[in-house]
C-alpha cells in the first residue's frame, strides 16, 4: 500500500550508499519531529507545534514521502489551529509518519535485495 512515498527518486539521483545514508538520517528525523509534535499536542503549544510541522514536511519533502509532507504543511498553515485538537491531529501525522517509515523500511529492503544480486 503506497501513501505517495516515492524514495525512488532518490535512487535515481544518489549512489545507494547515499541513499541509505539519507533515509537513516530520514528516519531519525522523523521519530524526532513526531515526537516533539505529539508532546507540543499534549502542552497545546500551537507556535511549537506549527515549528515541527513545518521541520517534518520539509524531511518527508526532501525524501518523497508526499502524503505526509501534505499532511504536515496543510496543518502549519492553517489559521485556526486550536490547542484542544492538536493531540488528535499530532496522533494522525504519526500514523502517516509510521506510515512511511514502513515503505522506507520496505523500499531500502529492495535496495539491499538489488545490492546482494550485484
Amino acid at each position: 500500500m503506497s501513501l505517495g512515498a516515492d524514495f525512488a527518486q532518490l535512487a535515481e539521483d544518489l549512489s545507494p550508499e547515499d541513499v541509505r545514508r539519507v533515509l537513516s538520517v530520514f528516519e531519525g528525523d522523523v521519530r524526532r519531529l513526531v515526537a516533539d509534535m505529539v508532546a507540543a499536542g499534549h502542552t497545546g503549544d500551537v507556535a511549537l507545534f506549527r515549528r515541527v510541522a513545518h521541520g517534518l514536511a520539509g524531511a518527508a519533502g526532501a525524501v518523497g514521502a508526499k502524503s505526509l509532507e501534505s499532511a504536515c504543511r496543510a496543518q502549519m498553515s492553517r489559521d485556526d489551529l486550536d490547542p484542544a485538537s492538536l493531540p488528535g491531529i499530532a496522533a494522525r501525522i504519526q500514523q502517516l509518519a509510521d506510515a512511511a517509515l514502513v515503505e522506507l523500511a520496505a523500499f531500502v529492503a529492495g535496495l539491499d535485495g538489488q545490492s546482494r544480486r550485484t
